[in-house]
């Protein structure tokens, strides 16, 4: 029997595949709130390897309230240009002395930010197109005490929650797996294809509608006749691809706005609408899990740039999705779990305030058959959570 405050019981509610609406939806890599995740993520990232190496632990820090002030562009068939750069502002708090040293942080995170729009946004030009800046208010360097000594599990930083769910529904895979897609291997052989991918899924009883926005680039089509073939090929995609997932009826539509006889249509220069009046901000877009699934219980905290070592809206966020997908693949006759960690500040980490799984079990499996299973899979989890920030650090887990 676990020591820590472990609660399973049933959700009290039908599961989300059975419910006659469900509504998801995923902001690509290009979107300007994921835009900000990304940067802030990677900065966040180079922070603590930088710590990691020169003194041998992660110092005090948050990038989480990384900005970005669209510019103004002038796209046109065959290549445009940006009229007015986009203005990124990293903003957050880093230990910049620590026993006598002064660290840089400022360009560790500038670097951070300018390879990761580098490496993700071949069309963006980011010594023309992009601004870049960095406002990083002194931390502490003595709050790294609150990180616990070597060897031993941090405290929480906070009283905030982190909530997770599996399996993901047909509906939810279907969306997740579009936009990562499109800017996946599709993007890579259809460069036309933009970064800026937008994808909503909305599911009534059995048909499955798949809204996908895609920002097209200018500079790969040459007229209407071009861009009008690339939509049909992302359209002709994404209906493949979704049968991959289920059985059930989809229809598809891209870039629903467009006017081809007025000539109103999704065109960019840069692959991104942040260059066109679209701002940005971290945690406005997706959750821990890559979705923004309005039929589950979610948090409204940002996990993109947080501490990844004691930052509860970072680290229960992640984790309670971890969990979610442990107990579903290891415990048999769950149909769904729910998972809810909450945390009082100042506690260990690994010692939730409560830790609340809610289940949808299985057509003759009762939670008392699977209880005892589930709460030795989450105390498990519980017990090896310093592998969240070792995971995060080393890019193993993605946070938006």
């Amino acid at each position: 029997m676990s020591q820590r405050n472990i609660r399973v019981k049933a959700t009290g509610e039908s599961a989300v595949e059975d419910q006659d609406v469900e509504i998801v939806e995923r902001k690509g890599i290009g979107h300007p709130d994921s835009i900000c995740d990304g940067v802030a993520e990677s900065v966040s990232r180079a922070l603590a390897q930088e710590y990691l190496d020169r003194y041998g632990t992660v110092l005090h820090y948050n990038t989480d309230e990384t900005q970005l002030v669209a510019g103004t562009a002038a796209p046109a068939f065959g290549g445009g240009e940006v009229l007015d750069p986009i203005y990124l502002l990293v903003v957050g708090r880093a230990t910049k002395t620590y026993e006598g040293q002064r660290f840089p942080a400022e360009s560790i995170a500038l670097e951070a930010a300018r390879d990761y729009l580098d490496e993700t946004f071949p069309d963006l030009d980011v010594g023309k197109d992009v601004i870049v800046d960095v406002k990083l208010g002194e931390g502490s360097g003595d709050l790294q005490e609150v990180f616990g000594e070597e060897g031993t599990v941090p405290m929480a930083n906070d009283t905030s929650y982190g909530v997770g769910h599996a399996p993901l529904t047909e509906t939810e895979q279907i969306v997740l797996n579009t936009e990562r897609s499109l800017n996946g291997q599709y993007g890579d052989e259809n460069p036309a294809v933009g970064q800026d991918v937008k994808v909503m899924g909305k599911r009534e009883g059995d048909h499955i509608d798949v809204t996908v926005a895609v920002a097209i680039i200018d500079h790969y089509v040459q007229d209407m006749a071009d861009y009008r073939d690339v939509i049909e090929g992302v359209r002709e995609h994404v209906t493949e691809l979704a049968g991959e997932y289920t059985d059930r009826d989809v229809t598809v539509h891209v870039n629903t706005a467009d006017d081809y006889e007025d000539g109103a249509i999704y065109l960019t220069t840069t692959g991104t609408s942040a260059e066109q009046g679209d701002d940005g901000s971290v945690g406005r877009g997706n959750r821990a899990n890559g979705l923004i699934t309005p039929n589950r219980p979610m948090s409204m905290e940002a996990t993109s740039g947080k501490n990844p070592v004691n930052h509860i809206g970072k680290i229960y966020n992640l984790l309670s999705t971890e969990i979610a997908h442990s107990v579903a693949e290891q415990v048999e006759g769950i149909r769904e779990v729910q998972v809810r960690l909450l945390s009082q500040i100042g506690q260990p980490i690994d010692n939730p305030h409560v830790a609340d799984a809610q289940l949808v079990t299985e057509e003759g499996v009762s939670v008392g058959d699977v209880e005892r299973e589930v709460e030795a899979a989450i105390d498990e989890e519980l017990a090896n959570i310093t592998d969240v920030t070792k995971n995060v650090i080393e890019g193993k887990l993605s946070t938006f």
